[in-house]
């Protein structure tokens, strides 16, 4: 179990996170929402460490550092290092090995080309297969639909379901909501760096309309459309 209570973020004098009090446990997808600049991206980072913070992230089965995998809005890789060198990589650091990458290979990436030639799809096909490989318990995946084809967006699907199934803590972000209502049990509206509203599969709805009614409809409004 994952224990996130009173988290609060500054950058400077902005006040990035407030007063953050979250729970995921093991066997749980949870989808965090919000719009552009609500904190999704920072929170993300405070709970893989990557970030300082105020307040307290607890993990009950020991070091989540060791058994989390973050999969980044935008992946960064080395320059020169193949896709398949790239998994090698990953998978020494958790002393996993694997002979044959091509079997792994669920996206059919081209492994033995430079991972920073390849399109946005490709490099985060390419970070969450190398996650995904690295048998952690905890992933932390920020917007892993954005980019990504219609195919793959089926793929992930069934990862996430399966990864529910293995009784993986699983928290990602999108702002396609089709994909949270068929993947998350709950949804955790984030509004200007608080969770303003947390709800079960049974409510999604109310925070969809909500985030149309408060930021979607007041925008296009001000388009004038006649």
């Amino acid at each position: 179990m994952i224990s996130i209570k009173s988290l609060d973020k500054y950058y400077g004098n902005n006040h990035v996170l407030n007063d953050v009090n979250l729970t995921f446990n093991p066997g749980e997808v949870h989808g965090l929402v919000g719009e552009n600049g609500a904190g999704k991206t920072t929170l993300f980072r405070s709970i893989s460490g990557m970030e300082s913070f105020n307040g307290s992230i607890d993990y009950d089965a020991g070091n989540m550092k060791n058994v989390m995998g973050f999969l980044p809005t935008d992946p960064y890789f080395l320059s020169k290092i193949t896709g398949k060198e790239y998994l090698q990589l990953l998978c020494n650091a958790r002393n996993i090995k694997i002979n044959d990458f091509s079997e792994k290979n669920i996206f059919d990436l081209p492994l033995q080309q430079y991972a920073e030639r390849y399109s946005t799809g490709m490099k985060k096909k390419l970070a969450l297969t190398g996650i995904l490989l690295q048998n952690n318990n905890v992933f932390i995946l920020d917007e892993p639909f954005n980019g990504v084809d219609i195919y793959s967006n089926t793929v992930i699907n069934e990862i996430l379901i399966k990864l529910k199934q293995l009784n993986k803590i699983v928290i990602l972000s999108s702002h396609i909501f089709s994909t949270l209502y068929e993947t998350c049990d709950y949804l955790h509206y984030l509004k200007n760096g608080s969770i303003i509203k947390s709800v079960d599969k049974t409510q999604f709805e109310s925070i969809e309309k909500e985030m149309q009614a408060s930021g979607i409809k007041v925008k296009i409004d001000k388009l004038n459309l006649t």
